[in-house]
C-alpha cells in the first residue's frame, strides 16, 4: 500500500501518517525516513519532537537530508519492511539548494528514489506539504521551489493508492480510500 499525506503546518499531517503506518505494519519492520536537515536551531527543536512523538513506536530512523535513491530497507525474515517518509518538501529543498544536491534534477532523482522505496516496501507512507495557497508573492527562487513541490506532488498523488489531506486534524480522502 502507498500512501500520501498532505497538509498545511499544525495540520496533524505527521501523527496521523504515524498511526497509519503503525495500523498497517502491524508487528513488522518499520522505518521513519527522515529528511529534514538539521541547520539552524528551529530544525534541530522540530527533529527533537519528532523524535519525542515517535518514541516507543518501533521505528527505526534513517537520515536522509539527499539521495533517497541510496536508501536501502532490508527485508526482514523474508517481509519486506514498511516505511514512513517525512516530509518531502524538506528533501525537495535539500535537492535543490544544498550544495551536494541534485538541483536542476531533483524532480528525476527523487522520484526515483520513491518508486526504488516503493519497492523495497509492504508499505509506504510519504508525507508532504501543501504550501501553494497562502496567497502571497513570492521571489522567484520560492517559485521555483513550489513548482518543484508541486510536480512532486503531482506525480505522488498519481502513485499512490490512497491521498489523503489532513485539515485541522481530519483525515479528508482525494485518492482511493481513507485507511
Amino acid at each position: 500500500m502507498f500512501v500520501t499525506v498532505t497538509g498545511g503546518s499544525g495540520s496533524g499531517k505527521s501523527a496521523y501518517s504515524e498511526d497509519l503506518l503503525l495500523r498497517l505494519s502491524g508487528n513488522g519492520k518499520r522505518y521513519y525516513i527522515a529528511t529534514m536537515y538539521p541547520y539552524d536551531d528551529e530544525s534541530r527543536k522540530r527533529i527533537a519532537r519528532h523524535r519525542d512523538m515517535r518514541r516507543g513506536k518501533g521505528f527505526e530512523t534513517v537520515e536522509c537530508p539527499l539521495g533517497l535513491k541510496e536508501v536501502e530497507l532490508p527485508a526482514s525474515g523474508g517481509e519486506k519492511p514498511s516505511a514512513l517518509l517525512e516530509c518531502m518538501s524538506n528533501l525537495a529543498a535539500n535537492e535543490l539548494y544544498m550544495e551536494e544536491g541534485a538541483k536542476d534534477r531533483a524532480v528525476q532523482e527523487i522520484f526515483s528514489g520513491i518508486r526504488r522505496l516503493a519497492g523495497q516496501t509492504e508499505h509506504l507512507v510519504v508525507v508532504t506539504n501543501e504550501v501553494f495557497s497562502d496567497g502571497i508573492a513570492y521571489e522567484e527562487s520560492t517559485k521555483e521551489y513550489q513548482r518543484i513541490l508541486g510536480e512532486l506532488n503531482q506525480k505522488l498523488a498519481s502513485l499512490s493508492d490512497s491521498f489523503v489531506e489532513v485539515v485541522y486534524g481530519i483525515p479528508l480522502c482525494r485518492k482511493g480510500e481513507l485507511l
